[in-house]
């Protein structure tokens, strides 16, 4: 699943809010790194999903105990410290200079320890802040090395580049338990705003990650048909898609034809 570059290549004209970027939700939650099956939306922990392509990271960021951490609902089923997972994601934008990220923060912390995790972890430098409506190009955003986008559900700036996600974007609703009960409506923000987030996986009846039913919920043709939905029902094509156990179906081979199509 890595990424294509013709693809990064086709993209890179193209501004910020108009390609299509694959993402996974509560990235850190994996067992891999930890997590208890019980609530594990993922496999392979963060890294692994940034050398596979991944370009969306959909984290919950609490404090355990007196430490930024990242969770996913108690932190006794899983839990990494948050510095040690911006040191990664430094990592990758250091060694990968042409790759843009974008963080979309699930905050119940404040925005200065999490401004002072990025200091701590020297990400301050890629850090890019939207000033006005036009978004650049992701050549220029390589160009100037602002390459990571930070978004939080709950705060907002300052800093001026700890942006509310709410914003700037909007969402599909994100508790579904079939396929058949995939939907585009309108969850949050306002659908006039210029990042639009598809919140695609399935859950069981009980609200937990159901790692069985991701190969299908994945597949390309259903991928597909709920882009196709989006785009009868709210005229949009999802800036970003995120689902649980992305190495499951074909989430990347979708985005790429997602971009081609543009």
């Amino acid at each position: 699943h890595r990424v294509d570059r013709r693809q990064r290549q086709m993209c890179i004209r193209d501004s910020y809010d108009t390609v299509v970027f694959p993402g996974t939700h509560n990235s850190v939650a994996a067992t891999q790194s930890g997590f208890s099956a019980i609530n594990a939306n993922q496999t392979h922990p963060i890294a692994d999903q940034l050398a596979d392509g991944i370009r969306v990271l959909l984290l919950d960021v609490t404090y355990d105990g007196e430490e930024t951490a990242l969770c996913h609902g108690p932190c006794a089923l899983g839990s990494r410290p948050h510095v040690e997972v911006l040191a990664e994601i430094r990592t990758f934008l250091v060694e990968n200079p042409t790759e843009i990220l974008t963080i979309i923060y699930q905050d119940s912390v404040t925005p200065a320890d999490i401004a002072a995790d990025f200091g701590e972890t020297e990400l301050l430098d890629l850090v890019y802040t939207h000033q006005d409506d036009a978004w650049p190009t992701l050549a220029q955003m390589i160009e100037a090395d602002t390459r990571l986008v930070v978004t939080a559900e709950n705060s907002g700036p300052p800093p001026a580049w700890f942006h509310r996600v709410w914003d700037l974007a909007w969402d599909t609703p994100y508790t579904f338990t079939s396929l058949e009960s995939f939907s585009c409506e309108h969850n949050r923000g306002e659908v006039d705003h210029p990042l639009f987030l598809l919140n695609h996986w399935l859950s069981t009846e009980a609200g937990l990650p159901a790692s069985s039913m991701a190969t299908e919920a994945n597949a390309a043709d259903v991928l597909l048909a709920r882009v196709a939905q989006c785009q009868r029902n709210m005229g949009r094509t999802p800036t970003f898609v995120a689902v649980d156990f992305y190495e499951q179906g074909d989430l990347f081979e979708v985005v790429q034809m997602l971009n081609d199509q543009r």
